[in-house]
């Protein structure tokens, strides 16, 4: 079982790479995506065109509004379930159907769930998120909120991740192979 994350930016390659990673394992292929608002066309866009660029072989989940312990064990453990995307599936546990979550504490508490859940999957999974943490900082509280708990949630993840990559303009960049903590330079 090999948990792997893809983080970055905004259409740098993260789904493009993972797509690939998941491909060239040779198992039969589960994507678990959030889906999207029924009236959100350009968003609907988006996800039918990471669709067209898979794999026909490869089974797609919508798992929007099902709590991860109904979906989840529906993938078989021999199938590499890559989940595209945390963000926008976390978005969904956070306020799909109408919630209005504005509790850090509470949304800490369904962020760990899942991430929890995810990286204790008995098969080898692959993880799509957003790299949050380089923008601006966002002018609402729900959008701090969010940037927040993906943060940490992202951080959570790569902590249990058997490899992780930042993908930067169509580049994967090693993170388990960066230090996790500063070293003061020495000069010789």
């Amino acid at each position: 079982m090999a948990l792997v994350v893809f983080t970055g930016g905004a259409r740098s390659g993260k789904s493009a790479a993972a797509s690939r990673l998941a491909e060239s394992h040779g198992s039969a292929v589960v994507v678990a995506v959030a889906g999207v608002a029924v009236d959100d066309t350009e968003m609907a866009a988006r996800i039918e065109q990471h669709r067209a660029d898979r794999p026909s072989a490869w089974t797609t989940m919508e798992v929007a509004g099902l709590p991860i312990a109904e979906w989840l064990p529906a993938v078989p453990a021999g199938a590499v379930l890559l989940l595209d995307c945390l963000g926008t599936l976390l978005s969904d546990v956070l306020w799909g159907d109408g919630k209005q979550l504005t509790d850090e504490t509470e949304a800490e508490t369904l962020a760990h769930a899942l991430t929890d859940a995810l990286a204790a999957r008995a098969g080898d999974t692959i993880i799509v998120t957003n790299e949050v943490g380089m923008g601006v900082v966002p002018v609402s509280t729900s959008g701090r909120l969010f940037r927040d708990v993906l943060g940490r949630a992202n951080a959570r993840l790569v902590a249990h991740a058997d490899a992780a990559y930042l993908v930067v303009c169509g580049h994967s960049i090693d993170l388990c192979a960066a230090p996790t903590d500063p070293v003061w330079p020495t000069h010789e």
